[in-house]
């Protein structure tokens, strides 16, 4: 077996149920706001096209993926961050995905015993990336005094020296933040002076509050510099959130013409093209926004409705976009453990998300909320965390 799998912590929610075994929860509904799952309805002709097209079954699907399907990503890049020239055939190429497609990533670009730098706290795919490659994780504290934002200043010259790849997460998991287009540019700048690729995982990118201001993007920040070949710089995007289709297993990888050549070779050996009826069902989300500006008012009525409950009893903010909540709570843990067994509700503690760096863990004193249960559920929620925090 690979040395390296024992290298690999439970999931967090792994952990999540050891946290709760053996607890008796309070006799009330439970409501699960631990994982990030949509529960917002997918569209309907989504479903319409995936029918019309299961006849594709019976044919081998290229890894490239569709001319169309590449070609409606990059029209979709194009319009929503406001670049020139993405080209459908060498910059673009749909996953399964961004979840396999960010781990794969790892294995495909970065050598044994280099470093891979990522967010801390953070989506666990970037960690076992950089494990099963052979590659050492270097956490970047998101502290509450940087907002809530990957400190790189701290960051040694010595990891900078050895750092192959730097994944980035904006809008941030779990805490909603963002990062600016000079963030991004800062970042640049120093993927050239020390040679490293730049993986930005962007998937909650259409999650945002003001229609007016979405949020921006690296390969935007790349246009911005004047660097159309977007190199050392990839993005990965996904309709799971975005659409409401976690199910459908679809997303895309663009940027550098070169890493994507080597990528796609890759995942030809590796063997995971995506199904024909999925493109096509994918093609169809991509070119539709009325369902994600619908999708975006849900949220927007449930983190008005929480947060107007929760303003007085729970040390908690609106993030800039996502659709979490990243309470301070003290013990993370405990609040979770406790708010299981005294009112039925599922939340993440935020050390699960992260690891000691620096001396702290930076997810210890939170825990993770999503809002993705009904506007009502959400409401019936923040009403049991009220009670709970005024008895405890």
């Amino acid at each position: 077996m690979n040395p390296n799998l024992d290298k690999l912590q439970p999931y967090p929610f792994t952990k999540l149920q050891a946290l709760k075994a053996g607890l008796q929860p309070a006799r009330k509904p439970h409501i699960a706001l631990s994982i990030g799952e949509p529960k917002h309805a997918p569209p309907q002709f989504v479903h319409s096209e995936l029918l019309a097209h299961l006849d594709k079954i019976a044919a081998y699907p290229l890894t490239k993926g569709l001319e169309l399907l590449r070609q409606t990503i990059a029209d979709w890049l194009s319009v929503r961050f406001q670049l020139t020239g993405v080209c459908a055939d060498t910059q673009v190429l749909p996953v399964n995905g961004t979840r396999e497609a960010l781990f794969a990533f790892a294995q495909a670009t970065v050598s044994p015993r280099s470093k891979v730098l990522m967010p801390n706290p953070f989506y666990q795919i970037y960690e076992g990336a950089a494990l099963l490659a052979g590659a050492e994780p270097h956490f970047i504290n998101c502290l509450a005094s940087a907002n809530f934002k990957p400190d790189f200043n701290a960051i040694p010259e010595s990891a900078w020296q050895q750092c192959e790849l730097l994944y980035l997460c904006s809008p941030g998991n779990p805490t909603g933040a963002l990062l600016e287009l000079d963030d991004f540019q800062q970042l640049i700048e120093l993927a050239d002076r020390y040679d490293f690729t730049i993986a930005s995982d962007e998937c909650y990118s259409e999650l945002y509050f003001d229609e007016n201001t979405p949020p921006a993007g690296l390969l935007q920040a790349c246009e911005q510099m004047g660097r159309g070949d977007y190199r050392r710089c990839v993005v990965f995007h996904s309709l799971s959130k975005r659409s409401n289709l976690p199910g459908l297993r679809s997303g895309f990888v663009a940027g550098d013409a070169q890493l994507l050549e080597k990528f796609l070779l890759y995942r030809t050996y590796h063997g995971c093209a995506m199904p024909l009826p999925n493109q096509y069902a994918s093609i169809a989300a991509w070119r539709d926004e009325e369902h994600v500006r619908e999708n975006r008012a849900l949220y927007r009525q449930k983190f008005a409705a929480v947060l107007d409950v929760l303003d007085g009893c729970l040390e908690v903010q609106k993030p800039q976009a996502s659709f979490y909540l990243w309470p301070r709570v003290g013990d993370g843990e405990q609040f979770a453990r406790e708010l299981y067994r005294q009112q039925n509700i599922s939340v993440l503690p935020g050390a699960f998300l992260a690891r000691e760096s620096d001396g702290v863990n930076p997810g210890q004193e939170y825990v993770r909320i999503a809002l993705v249960a009904t506007l009502e559920e959400c409401v019936d929620a923040a009403q049991r965390i009220g009670e709970f925090c005024r008895q405890n």
